[in-house]
């Protein structure tokens, strides 16, 4: 066993910080006896609402142009569901698509497409109902046999979805997507009616309702696919049945929503239009943000934080989310072929304390493992380094890399890849000034374009080390680890151990909550072990609110779908602070003078460049972290 990661003794409560999805919802089912968890505090912050007695909002104190424009980050590759990837993808889906199940705007699964459903009481068979009055966007009613479809499709090995592993609970599911099965053996069956869907498991899966709220398993319209093929998903072709109907798509500028009047809810949905703005550099979306180009961001660059939180109090909003940040290695090609030696140097030098206080400064807590805590209760495996001194960690880094034939006389270089994004770049150089420092090692950064960054990272062929991350859809610690099964299409790192996906099977199989989190907490462990990834921090959700948007709560989920908002009157740019304070932060800027300009109008989108490669000089970590923002000493 490695001895750098046996399991040190728990001596303090972890402090759960994030709101556990209902395993079983209260509100439209039946569970039958079953009870995998308890429901925790909400902890999310209040939302001061102006509502009459029927729960609507006061006519008059509504804006007339009930329009929201959100910072979306990078801009997706599609809109189909079962092909999307990113979270930029999933939020534009959540509003234009319905699961079965839905997320409330507190970010607790209740009924969406079904009105309610029943469990077995050995938790291996769930049984839909499907509300009655449904119907697609283009009016076709919607009924089980379009979930039936959209399951089946999902998991079809032409669909080539990058999310169907999530599936896999689903019997036959695995045999399905190997294309060892006929996809009519796929667990999901129409029952008595076109509104009964019955959904039978290889094993208790706690997480499923929640499963059924993500994108992987929304409806389609087979008509509309079958018609459009892969274009199915473009505006003037797509249909849909969730809130919002998709109007416009203009490459790199916007993504336009609208109204849904047939959705089922639509009543009760105030917001006539969404603008889906693509902006990769944070700074960018603060500058939008500053002129009313924008409701909200969908993050704000590290180095603003200060600045930020005294002049923007009231829009600056940070909460707790389900996710983790960290580098990947790929095991596929040299240096890192059969050399944990040389991983677990790499780990070791990095400060992460430096990170989160320094480069990133909105909370983040520096992780040592993939699962980030607070999930459902699972208290995530820790290595024993963790308790070390940095000093320590160094100095066993320096003899691993040297155990690892790499001195001197044989120096080691290598690159970062990561996607476009200030934040990113900070922390790809403070991480590589680490590596320089502690262990003479030269590193590039190279910047990709998103769509270019993901394709590299899947064909596993230029990337060595690269940033790497995951925010759950769903609240269970299995989200995670499924990512590094063997032959998983999000498995960038080519990592495959046959212990590993032995345990994930009996974690598929186990109804015991005790077992299986045993099970899941020992399948961390062996990953851990194997140092496949650099744990960096455990994400913390920050973004800019507009103050006049109503209806926007934080949750740990960070799902925000638009359909529980509206907009209050004297909405307009939201640029409070004087020129004076705008020449300050400048002036605290970054080298890559990412702090807030005057705002003088709109903003165009920054310009995606291709591959560059920065090299990192050899300098003091901490003071070149410091000057990266702004910071001085402090």
């Amino acid at each position: 066993m490695n001895r750098y990661l046996s399991m040190r003794r728990l001596t303090a409560c972890v402090a759960v910080l994030m709101l556990a999805l209902p395993l079983i919802p209260l509100g439209g089912c039946s569970d039958e006896g079953l009870d995998f968890g308890v429901r925790p505090e909400n902890r999310a912050r209040p939302v001061e609402l102006v509502l009459l007695e029927n729960g609507r909002p006061d006519p008059s104190v509504l804006a007339e142009e009930q329009v929201v424009r959100r910072g979306n980050g990078e801009e997706p590759s599609t809109l189909d569901p079962h092909r999307a990837d990113g979270v930029p993808a999933a939020h534009i889906l959540r509003d234009l698509f319905e699961g079965l199940t839905t997320i409330s705007s507190s970010g607790q699964i209740v009924p969406g497409a079904a009105l309610r459903w029943n469990i077995s009481r050995d938790a291996r068979t769930y049984t839909f109902y499907l509300r009655r009055d449904l119907s697609w966007s283009n009016g076709e009613p919607l009924n089980a046999s379009d979930f039936v479809y959209s399951l089946r499709r999902a998991l079809h090995p032409d669909t080539a979805s990058a999310s169907a592993a999530a599936l896999l609970p689903i019997a036959n599911a695995r045999e399905v997507l190997a294309g060892e099965l006929p996809i009519e053996d796929l667990g999901v069956a129409l029952l008595d009616d076109e509104f009964t869907l019955q959904i039978t498991l290889t094993g208790p899966t706690p997480y499923f309702l929640g499963l059924m709220a993500s994108p992987v398993a929304y409806p389609v319209n087979r008509r509309n696919v079958e018609a459009f093929g892969e274009l199915f998903s473009m505006p003037g072709n797509l249909v849909s049945n969730g809130a919002f109907t998709l109007n416009e798509w203009v490459p790199r500028t916007r993504i336009v929503l609208e109204k849904n009047p047939l959705y089922r809810e639509a009543r009760d949905t105030l917001i006539e239009r969404v603008f889906y703005i693509p902006v990769e550099e944070a700074s960018a979306e603060v500058n939008r943000f500053r002129v009313g180009e924008l409701d909200w961001t969908s993050e704000v660059p590290s180095n603003q934080f200060a600045w930020l939180q005294k002049n923007y109090p009231d829009e600056l909003v940070i909460s707790p989310w389900t996710g983790s940040y960290f580098l990947g290695f790929n095991l596929t090609q040299e240096p890192f072929v059969d050399n944990p030696s040389l991983r677990m140097a790499l780990i070791l030098a990095i400060d992460r304390e430096i990170i989160t206080d320094k480069v990133t400064r909105f909370g983040e807590r520096p992780s040592y493992s993939l699962v980030p805590p607070g999930i459902d209760g699972y208290v995530p495996f820790t290595p024993e380094y963790a308790d070390w001194t940095q000093d320590e960690r160094n100095h066993e880094a320096r003899r691993l890399l040297e155990q690892a034939g790499y001195s001197d006389a044989n120096p080691l270089h290598l690159e970062i890849r990561y996607n476009t994004s200030g934040n990113h770049k900070k922390i790809a150089l403070a991480v590589a000034s680490m590596w320089k420092q502690v262990l003479g090692v030269s590193t590039s950064l190279v910047n990709e374009e998103y769509r270019v960054f993901l394709q590299n990272r899947q064909q596993k062929i230029v990337t060595r080390v690269f940033r790497a991350g995951w925010i759950s859809d769903y609240n269970d610690p299995y989200s995670f680890l499924e990512l590094f099964r063997t032959g998983h299409r999000g498995n960038d790192y080519g990592y495959s151990n046959s212990t590993f996906d032995a345990l994930l099977d009996e974690v598929g199989t186990e109804r015991v909550r005790a077992r299986r989190e045993r099970l899941m907490f020992e399948a961390e462990r062996v990953l851990m072990t194997d140092n496949v990834i650099i744990p960096i921090y455990s994400h913390v959700s920050k973004r800019l609110v507009n103050p006049h948007l109503r209806g926007w709560q934080p949750n740990v989920l960070d799902h925000h779908p638009t359909r529980f908002m509206y907009l209050l009157r004297s909405r307009g740019a939201l640029s409070s602070a004087s020129p004076s304070a705008v020449d300050a932060v400048s002036q605290a800027a970054s080298v890559e003078a990412e702090a807030p300009p005057p705002p003088e109008g709109a903003l165009p989108s920054p310009e995606t460049a291709g591959p560059q490669a920065d090299e990192v000089d050899d300098e003091d970590s901490s003071e070149r972290i410091e000057q990266e923002n702004g910071e001085g000493g402090s």
